[in-house]
């Protein structure tokens, strides 16, 4: 079955087949004044010389120029697929004016191009040859302008992705030769102009993901060629038309998540060649036509789900040939299920019969299936043996299987029916014991018993006297700054760093949402929407009731850490930061299982998203640029700063890696994975029984053998991920195995303050930077290595990685005078240079500790190679003082104010 997009690119090819038939060969361009226009396209878009190059005939040289071979006019500009140089992609804008100077143009694409702003008004007035109008995810801003319908030549208009908003214009209804007319995803209001029904060749009519409202024209019944009509995710109200059964060549119909109300009409049978019917989510109600699938025999794919329909399911809709996917879920169906193997395609659908009121008893062949969910009905009786992958019956009345109703509502529901319930198996009266045994015996148990319960609670008194001087002694024992010590926080476990505070603030908390909403936002957990397995739960994508996109991580207390939830919880209610992802809610309503609501990041986390799922013609994974990679490491910096710095205590989040970088539709980052958070560790805050065997405890990793709870350790995992941005390799971050030791062995030697060259030869190949990206990119290797310091002490704290970010280029430019100094000289703890990379641009001999425990824990250490032997016979000593390159301290950074002695103890 082809897709809507499918669909689409096909109608599109046919198009140009059509219009330009040998047309599109590559003739020589003829008209100076067309060649000026593009020059003058190239100038105000910015477009890179690789691509249109000087010197050479566009017709024949230049990416996506079309020619006529008979009198060489341009006859097609596609701009997809193609790069702005920096300059113009710092100011990116439509500002395509010269398109007017194209007398013959026929097809303008820029599909995927950004071209922020509204769409001129001249495109209507100066662009008459038009056919092919494909602008979707540009960017573009504004409404459309009316002008658009003097476009009378225009087959295709694809506005589709972008931020447009207001009505829908009438005068579009004279494009009288439109064939595909795509605006979704956008933000339109108001009602579909009457004015369309004159549009007679309609094949596609995709107007979803807007905020349309009003009834369904039923002159939409009169586009006979139409086979893509999708009008979901709007406000449409009333009932389905009957006349859109009249569209017997409609392959797609999509008109879920709207408020359509009334009975699915039995006209729809009218639609021979249907293959995918999506009427999902509305207010839709009564029961099923019984003839309404009798001709649909082409239908592959059914979604009535989350409406009010009830009674049986018509036995023609179990028997449809080609069925792959039915999805009735959150009905009111009710009954028996037939005998499903009647099914020709049975062994490759999916069936998703959930949360409806079928009972009776089941028949082993639903494990035929790809997939059955049958759970939240009334099925009872035994299922045959083995294991249930393709299925689930969870919230049934079903013997030996596990997470059933309870005995009492399956009583109640077969009651109804005046039906007998098996009840699950068991008798329905269990015989009363046996008395037995003498008061003799009684007597004798009633001592022993006394005497259990009293040595348990001499036991218990031992205890609480225990715990009480202990507590004494932790409110009394003073610091080795002379401060006593505070108790151990709330909720905090033993041996482990203290949590970040001591209680929860509900009030600022966000929504407290139903466990039966959370289920429904998430299709019931369902697999499709398993994001990932995370450390301290599974992450579930969902949509809510009003449209937004969540993520909701579901946590079983009995597997994870002890209260990890809660530590989690406790972070948000206190602080708020742009930089933190955005938490929207809980449901900590069932006793083993807690639920915790982030708003969703469509870009997912930086570990997959450096290399974006688009592939180029080479067909290499395309990467993201370097001004996307510096914005993420400025954003995930002011992050951990934030928790370092502005916080009232310290807080350390020991699970910095590129999984926990999460990026919103604009690449922005939001930290992620944070239910490890802890205040960070002190002298004052060590573990009682450490203090009172005197028992080491190292700066690298805590009592518990958990990660270090050191803003230093935070850095060390930082710097990884600043590693990763600049070489490429993925991965490093999340691992501290032989082979991730290895390669910072055989890296970290090419990055050096004075050599600029060498870090040329770790950067990603995919990266395509000038002169001035160049030096940030070693800018930013540079300060990766001051983070790997071995010495936690050395390494810098994360409000100076933060500036040196933001200005990356005096992290390397020797011209740093007085006047462009970051901040005031005023230190007493050494320069902005030493703040920065502590002792080892001094040595050559440090070591570099990477973690040995888990992802990101340090404890292993290997020997630095200072060598680049692998790039040919002579070895290089990155570190010789005596390189004419050579820079001191001072001139490589200039001197901050002045260190708390307290902060640097801190980081240690």
């Amino acid at each position: 079955m082809m897709d809507q997009r499918g669909i689409l690119g096909f109608l599109v090819v046919v198009c140009f087949i059509l219009f330009h038939h040998d047309q599109y060969a590559f003739g020589q361009l003829s008209s100076t004044i067309e060649q000026a226009g593009l020059f003058s396209l190239r100038s105000s878009l910015g477009l890179r010389a690789k691509e249109w190059p000087r010197k050479v005939d566009p017709c024949t040289s230049w990416k996506g120029i079309m020619c006529r071979t008979q009198d060489g006019r341009v006859i097609g500009i596609n701009l997809s697929g193609l790069r702005r140089t920096r300059v113009g992609r710092l100011n990116p804008q439509f500002s395509v004016d010269a398109l007017t100077n194209f007398t013959f143009l026929d097809t303008f694409n820029a599909s995927g191009f950004s071209l922020p702003g509204p769409i001129p008004t001249w495109f209507g007035e100066k662009l008459s040859s038009l056919r092919v109008l494909d602008l979707q995810f540009c960017s573009i801003t504004g409404s459309i302008p009316a002008s658009l319908g003097n476009l009378g030549n225009l087959t295709i208009l694809n506005l589709s992705g972008n931020n447009l908003n207001g009505i829908i214009p009438t005068s579009l209804g004279q494009l009288s030769s439109l064939s595909v007319f795509d605006l979704s995803r956008n933000s339109f209001t108001g009602f579909i102009p009457a004015s369309f029904q004159s549009i007679e060749n309609l094949t596609v009519f995709d107007i979803s993901s807007n905020s349309i409202t009003g009834p369904i024209p039923p002159s939409l019944g009169t586009f006979r060629s139409l086979r893509v009509l999708n009008l979901s995710r709007n406000g449409f109200s009333s009932s389905i038309p009957a006349q859109l059964g009249d569209l017997s060549s409609l392959v797609d119909l999509d008109i879920g998540f709207n408020s359509l109300s009334g009975s699915l009409p039995s006209d729809l049978r009218g639609l021979r060649s249907l293959q995918k019917m999506m009427v999902g989510d509305n207010a839709l109600s009564g029961s099923l036509p019984d003839n309404l699938f009798a001709t649909l025999t082409q239908l592959q794919f059914v979604f009535l789900r989350n409406n009010s329909f009830s009674g049986s399911i018509p036995d023609l809709l179990w028997s449809i040939p080609e069925l792959r996917l039915l999805d009735i879920s959150y009905n009111d169906f009710s009954g028996v299920l037939p005998n499903l193997s009647s099914s020709a395609n049975a062994s490759a659908a999916v069936f998703n019969l959930s949360h409806n009121q079928f009972y009776g008893n089941l028949a082993s062949e639903f494990r035929r299936f790809s997939f059955m969910d049958l759970a939240d009905n009334y099925f009872q009786g035994r299922v045959s043996e083995g294991p249930y992958r393709n299925s689930s019956l969870k919230g049934n009345c079903l013997q030996k299987v596990e997470s059933q109703k309870r005995s009492e509502d399956c009583s109640s529901f077969y009651a109804s029916k005046n039906l007998t319930f098996d009840n699950f198996g068991l008798p329905t009266e269990q015989p009363s014991p046996t008395p037995g045994g003498s008061s003799k015996s009684n007597k004798r148990l009633r001592y022993v018993l006394v005497g259990v319960f009293a040595s348990l609670g001499f036991i218990l008194v031992l205890i609480g006297l225990l715990v009480l001087c202990l507590c004494i002694f932790r409110r009394g024992a003073p610091d080795q700054r002379g401060r006593g010590v505070s108790p151990a926080p709330v909720g905090a476990e033993s041996g482990s760093p203290s949590a970040v505070g001591v209680s929860i603030d509900y009030a600022n908390l966000g929504e407290k949402f139903t466990h039966a909403e959370l289920q429904k936002a998430t299709g019931e957990f369902s697999d499709l929407n398993l994001v990932k397995h995370g450390h301290s739960g599974e992450l579930f994508r969902g949509v809510l009731e009003n449209g937004s996109p969540i993520v909701v991580k579901k946590i079983d207390v009995r597997l994870a850490k002890k209260d990890s939830h809660m530590v989690e919880m406790e972070l948000f209610s206190r602080a708020s930061h742009t930089r933190l992802v955005p938490f929207l809610g809980h449901c900590l309503d069932h006793e083993h299982e807690k639920l915790l609501v982030y708003k969703y990041m469509p870009n997912g986390d930086l570990s997959n998203s450096l290399y974006k799922n688009v592939r180029n013609e080479d067909g290499s994974m395309q990467s993201l640029d370097w001004i996307t990679r510096l914005k993420i490491a400025i954003g995930a910096a002011e992050g951990l700063s934030f928790l370092h710095h502005e916080c009232s205590l310290p807080i350390v989040h020991r699970d910095v890696q590129a999984s926990s970088i999460l990026l919103d539709d604009k690449f922005e980052v939001r930290l992620g994975s944070l239910s490890d958070v802890c205040t960070q560790e002190g002298d004052n805050q060590q573990n009682v029984i450490s203090r009172l065997l005197r028992l080491p405890q190292t700066s690298e990793q805590s009592a518990s053998s958990s990660p270090s709870a050191t803003c230093a350790y935070d850095v060390y995992c930082f710097g990884k991920i600043l590693l990763e941005l600049v070489t490429g390799k993925m991965g490093i971050s999340a691992s501290s195995d032989t082979n991730t030791n290895e390669w910072l062995e055989q890296t970290l030697p090419y990055i050096s303050i004075y050599e600029r060259e060498l870090v040329t030869k770790i950067v990603d190949p995919s990266l395509i930077v000038d002169e001035d990206l160049l030096e940030e990119v070693w800018a930013m290797a540079v300060v990766a290595r001051s983070c790997l310091n071995p010495k936690p002490s050395k390494r810098p704290l994360m409000r100076y990685i933060l500036q040196a970010l933001e200005n990356p280029l005096k992290v390397v430019r020797e011209d740093n005078s007085n006047s462009a100094r970051l901040i005031k000289a005023a230190s007493s703890r050494g320069s902005w240079n030493a703040a920065l990379f502590g002792s080892w641009r001094d040595s050559s001999s440090d070591i570099v500790s990477t973690p040995s425990q888990g992802g990101n824990r340090e404890g292993s250490s290997f020997k630095q190679s200072f060598t680049a032997g692998s790039q040919g016979s002579a070895q290089y000593n990155v570190y010789d003082r005596s390189s004419s390159n050579k820079k001191f301290s001072r001139d490589i950074f200039p001197e901050p104010f002045e260190f708390p002695a307290t902060e640097r103890t801190n980081v240690n």
